[in-house]
């Protein structure tokens, strides 16, 4: 089985202001090592495209895309998708990805959102998924704003489905998050988890494919040291995985 995850990295610029003088440094980070580690555990082989990387490298054709058992988006807005340096740059026309990604899955790939700032609708609603065809995929529906929930007390959710396979040989209390992006269960999807009437958790299929939304971060901020290293985490995702592959003959 092979997979591919885009988005989960980050650069920050920093300006440091020290009485007249100022200086500037830079810092790139990802957030995938915790996943990377569960599907090597697994033996899950996974391409990884970070966000920087993605406008020129995430696929472009059916093809390409039909190399993945499934594909995951995770903290990555649709506009790095949307626009690729010729069209951006140089205003030349490119396959929407957004509208790729659908037919791959319609046709049996198996998608996943993992939630974050550039998820969903996301901070100042700057990812843009809603309204596109990865909101119709998907068995969540998305608000038109900002749909982040913060918690810095700390939420626990609810297991609604324990009985899925995604969730088989997982057991207790699940850690505490400290927030998520508030999306809303279709009444096409199944919900696993909940907080407050909010899909956490939420599996469905899209033609022949099956598709997944995670509110939360599979990594830090929203998802702590206690859920990365939590016991069942990664069961969690390869559970999550292996039921997204299986697509229908």
């Amino acid at each position: 089985m092979k997979i591919l995850v885009a988005g989960e990295s980050w650069v920050k610029h920093i300006i440091h202001i020290k009485g007249f003088d100022t200086f500037t440094n830079s810092e790139y980070a990802e957030g995938i090592e915790w996943f990377r580690s569960a599907m090597e555990e697994a033996g899950i082989e996974m391409d990884f495209i970070p966000n920087h990387d993605a406008p020129e490298k995430f696929p472009t054709t059916l093809e390409e895309l039909n190399r993945y058992h499934v594909v995951i988006l995770s903290d990555i807005g649709s506009n790095t998708l949307l626009l690729s340096n010729s069209t951006f740059s140089k205003s030349e026309l490119a396959v929407n990805r957004l509208n790729l990604i659908k037919e791959y899955v319609s046709l049996g790939g198996g998608f996943a959102m993992v939630g974050g700032y550039m998820s969903f609708q996301g901070i100042d609603a700057k990812a843009k998924y809603k309204d596109t065809a990865i909101e119709e995929i998907l068995p969540v529906t998305m608000h038109p704003f900002d749909d982040r929930f913060e918690a810095p007390e700390g939420l626990h959710i609810h297991i609604v489905s324990p009985e899925h396979p995604i969730l088989e040989g997982i057991h207790g209390a699940w850690p505490h998050f400290l927030g998520y992006n508030r999306i809303q269960a279709k009444d096409s999807g199944t919900v696993l988890a909940e907080h407050n009437g909010n899909a956490f958790l939420a599996v469905g299929e899209f033609g022949k494919g099956r598709t997944l939304a995670f509110a939360s971060d599979f990594a830090p901020h929203w998802g702590p040291k206690e859920f990365v290293e939590w016991q069942h985490y990664n069961r969690l995702w390869t559970n999550s995985v292996k039921w997204l592959a299986a697509k229908e003959s």
